[in-house]
């Protein structure tokens, strides 16, 4: 099918237009970015309406790699789970785009900004197009290089530049753990395809250990992307690019490859139960270590920096689970949500003049409305309180964890679902207190905040709206789309009071952090001050 060339096309082309016009007319290439991606959605939509059922849809772009035996055309392949992820990559990008252009009018380098995210989306939906582990590898790889430009954006400032080059670097690392994987397979397989690996993989009579140590390697490449311990030390720091760079990054892109690389590779990581009881105890460790340094921080773009690291965490508990669908719902409200905190959390500092220390806030629910009332939305959500879509996809994963059949995990199982409901509560924690510094009290900074052009707004309204609703239907919808790629269990149906009252740990973390901000605000100063 041809239209999923033109998938991939329109960012590509739109990254050289947005340049080569913007610098001619620099208001011009925000707009000739935005609609390229926009274009990439429609053709996504395009291929998502003519998938057939159960089935998938392919396009060998070109033949590619004809050496050694091993022949693999620059295949793109559209199934369930991929058409997904575009659509999560190409939408939430599209308002990200959106955004982007009143967040930038006034950078004199702005054309050059958006060639960048342009190129960005072009790498990552190659990422997920590909048919192939070497497909999938180029868009890895694109991913890892358009991070490292973004990031380091503003490069005359040195921290700047040195925060892009430590993206670069740790994912490097990443990247060589996801490359003796792809060997090892090949090795043992004589081929990449994912069809043919799967069809390989069920044919073999191959122990365990080898899978393990495959998986292991493959984790080694999600943990440098995905942000897990040791590799999740970039990813706070990515936070020194543009905020709609952060959004990009931390929400419907580069940090939910590992994940989409381990629901892809399923049929192989469920014959790798020790690599998956690994995955994991780092993904739990992750998820509360983020979870407890998000506490301390005071920068808004830091809270939201750590607190994605501890939701990819999440993520990857439910993969190690099994419930690799359960993952791919968590990345799409993740999607709405941190997108739609990102680009408040930009909003605010464009409306106060650069201003990003929570201290110098307070206040601004009556001067920044829109953004203010966006923003509490999608804390209620990612504090997993229904009927938002965050409880769906949280309180799925908990579940998954409940019910996981893997006989390493099952003996520490009662251990592991407590410590994720820990993180759960620390999660609603720290993102109301942020809510309640940011936008409650008296206003505490110099500057004079106002609310932000509609280009921003707008992009808030929707992505709060898809945080808020986006629960209700793929709890059933989206297993029953996904089954078809990703193994799916039964899911029961909840009522929505019985979904409120499973709602106790993010209502009991929000009700702590507004009473201990507000009525009690001295006692975390003494806590500090300790």
């Amino acid at each position: 099918m041809k239209e999923l060339a033109f998938i991939i096309l329109f960012p590509l082309i739109g990254s050289a237009a947005s340049y080569l016009i913007g610098k001619k007319v620099r208001p011009l290439a925000g707009w000739v970015a935005t609609a390229a991606c926009a274009a990439s959605f429609f053709m996504v939509y395009k291929a998502f309406t003519a998938l057939p059922h159960d089935g998938a849809l392919s396009y060998p772009l070109l033949n590619w790699i004809d050496v050694a035996g091993l022949k693999l055309p620059f295949l793109l392949h559209f199934d369930a789970l991929t058409a997904v992820m575009c659509l999560v990559v190409t939408g939430v990008g599209s308002l990200i785009h959106l955004y982007s252009i009143a967040y930038m009018a006034e950078d004199e380098h702005s054309p050059r900004f958006f060639a960048y995210l342009n190129l960005f989306m072009f790498s990552m939906l190659i990422l997920v197009l590909g048919g192939n582990l070497p497909v999938m590898f180029v868009g890895w790889e694109g991913v890892g290089l358009c991070s490292y430009l973004l990031i380091g954006f503003w490069f005359k400032n040195s921290s700047y530049a040195a925060a892009g080059r430590k993206a670069f670097v740790v994912n490097r690392i990443g990247d060589a753990g996801f490359l003796l994987g792809m060997f090892f397979l090949f090795f043992q397989f004589g081929t990449l395809d994912f069809t043919a690996l799967k069809s390989g993989i069920a044919g073999a009579e191959l122990p365990a250990s080898f899978y393990d140590i495959v998986g292991i390697c493959l984790f080694i490449g999600a943990a440098g992307k995905s942000a897990q311990i040791p590799l999740f030390v970039w990813l706070p720091d990515a936070m020194a690019g543009p905020t709609p760079v952060s959004a990009l990054i931390h929400a419907a892109t580069m940090v939910t490859a590992g994940v989409y690389m381990m629901a892809r590779l399923n049929f192989l990581f469920d014959l790798a139960p020790y690599a998956l009881a690994i995955v994991c105890v780092i993904a739990l460790l992750t998820a509360f270590v983020a979870a407890t340094t998000a506490l301390t921080q005071f920068d808004i773009k830091k809270v939201l920096a750590y607190s994605t690291v501890s939701q990819l965490g999440f993520m990857f508990m439910a993969a190690a689970a099994g419930a690799y669908w359960v993952s791919i719902f968590h990345v799409v409200t993740h999607a709405f949500f941190k997108a739609c905190l990102f680009l408040g959390a930009g909003s605010v500092i464009h409306g106060c003049h650069h201003e990003q220390d929570m201290r110098h806030m307070g206040g601004l629910l009556s001067k920044m409305p829109i953004t203010a009332i966006t923003y509490l939305i999608s804390v209620l959500a990612i504090a997993g309180i229904a009927p938002l879509s965050g409880y769906y996809s949280k309180h799925a994963i908990l579940a998954a964890l409940e019910h996981s059949h893997n006989h390493y995990l099952t003996p520490y199982i009662g251990i592991v679902g407590a410590a994720a409901s820990l993180t759960a509560f620390l999660t609603a924690f720290y993102m109301m207190r942020s809510f309640v510094m940011t936008f409650l009290g008296k206003y505490r900074g110099h500057a004079h905040p106002h609310e932000s052009p509609w280009q921003m707004v707008v992009p808030l309204i929707v992505l709060a709206g898809l945080a808020a609703i986006g629960g209700f239907w793929p709890g059933h919808s989206l297993s029953h789309f996904l089954s078809s790629v990703l193994p799916v269990g039964e899911h029961h149906a909840e009522t929505l009071v019985e979904a409120i009252m499973h709602s106790w740990v993010g209502i009991l973390g929000v009700v702590a952090a507004l009473v201990l901000y507000t009525r009690l605000s001295e006692i975390p100063g003494k806590i500090y001050a300790a």
